[in-house]
């Protein structure tokens, strides 16, 4: 069994692992070494089972906030895909009938035939103001 040595709030500790878990055993380390410096910045020097105490409940609160949030979220994982499920399982709704309305050709030509006359007042108008 390996021994890694570790370091929280500034002490060593030799602490034994399994074959390749020293990584592992690492991280955790330097998780509750992140909680003794705060603890000591904040408090000063605590002894040595205080500091770890203390470090180890700030860990284990964090922890069960993400374990809160975590049950929240699976919740909603649970029920989104409830949701999906119903919705891929619903009957395929009837294809809406859209009319788009159509414009009779005899009404574009008033129009074209109303522009016309009407530029053509315009000109002449102009034309008489000029004179």
């Amino acid at each position: 069994m390996p021994e890694v040595q570790i370091n929280i709030g500034g002490r060593a500790f030799e602490v034994s692992c399994q074959e390749g878990e020293e990584h592992f055993l690492q991280a955790a380390a330097k998780m509750l070494d992140d909680e003794a410096s705060v603890l000591s910045q904040q408090i000063g020097r605590l002894p040595e089972a205080r500091m770890l105490l203390m470090a180890g409940l700030m860990l284990a609160d964090k922890t069960a906030g993400v374990q809160d949030k975590l049950a929240e979220l699976e919740a909603q994982l649970v029920a989104k895909t409830e949701e999906l499920e119903a919705l891929k399982s619903a009957p395929t709704p009837e294809p809406e009938r859209v009319e788009v309305p159509v414009i009779p050709q005899i009404v574009n030509d008033t129009m074209a035939e109303l522009a016309a006359r009407a530029e053509a007042l315009a000109g002449d108008i102009a034309d008489k103001v000029q004179d």
